[in-house]
């Protein structure tokens, strides 16, 4: 079916034909999820069905790898297509690099686990130990930070740690989130929206601000170790 993308517009089904073998895990609700959020904007037939051309899969190509390569959230995604869209398609800083979308697609139990590599066993345990959301629903499915927290866990479980030790980085999270709630938590309660929206700013760059002095703590203290 790849001749057919230099020729022809393909319908949403065809779409997921021919990405199924690069994106395994690309949906009808997927492509509609990234078409609601504004990053893609396929044609209409004159009956309403989504029309795809080789630019518009070619820019679909570009977001589906950054999504299961790099994890980037939806907003640095967007400000890649604008260089995508000027033609200065460049790299990932390292911040980009490191980050993800935590309010991303919710992601189903088998591609957790394929995604992943982790065993069920595994998973059940980090669940456990707080390390990854408890899924929800009768196909179960976990919330989008869950498979980058997933893949992570796996590299260090790999190592040797046992998802009782990972429940460390748990609490440790847990600890920057009250550091930010003493900060904005009257804001957050406020029945002022102007209020509201300023807590939610500060979370945000807080967030930002507490997970870069984490890593280079983190850093420093090993370099300390092994030098």
């Amino acid at each position: 079916m790849a001749e057919r993308m230099v020729d022809e517009s393909l319908s949403i089904g065809d779409v997921i034909d021919l990405l199924r073998d690069d994106f395994p895990d690309v949906s009808v609700s997927k492509i509609r999820f990234l078409e609601a959020q504004g990053l893609i904007s396929p044609a209409r037939s004159g009956s309403g069905y989504r029309q795809f051309g080789p630019a518009e899969i070619k820019r679909l190509r570009y977001i589906l790898a950054l999504q299961r390569d790099h994890f980037l959230p939806l907003k640095v995604i967007k400000s890649k297509l604008t260089l995508w869209d000027r033609g200065e398609e460049g790299g990932l800083s390292d911040d980009e690099a490191m980050t993800f979308d935590p309010a991303g697609e919710p992601v189903a139990a088998a591609d957790l686990l394929r995604r992943s590599g982790l065993s069920a066993s595994q998973v059940a345990d980090l669940v456990s130990h707080g390390v990854l959301p408890a899924s929800e629903g009768p196909e179960g499915v976990y919330p989008g930070w869950a498979l980058p927290a997933a893949i992570e866990s796996r590299q260090l479980l790999d190592m040797g740690f046992e998802a009782r030790h990972l429940r460390q980085v748990r609490l440790a999270a847990d600890r920057g989130v009250e550091l930010l709630r003493q900060l904005v938590g009257p804001l957050l309660n406020s029945p002022q929206t102007e209020a509201r929206k300023l807590a939610r700013d500060d979370l945000e760059n807080g967030t930002d601000a507490v997970a870069s002095l984490h890593r280079i703590l983190l850093s420093a203290r090993i370099r300390e170790m092994v030098e």
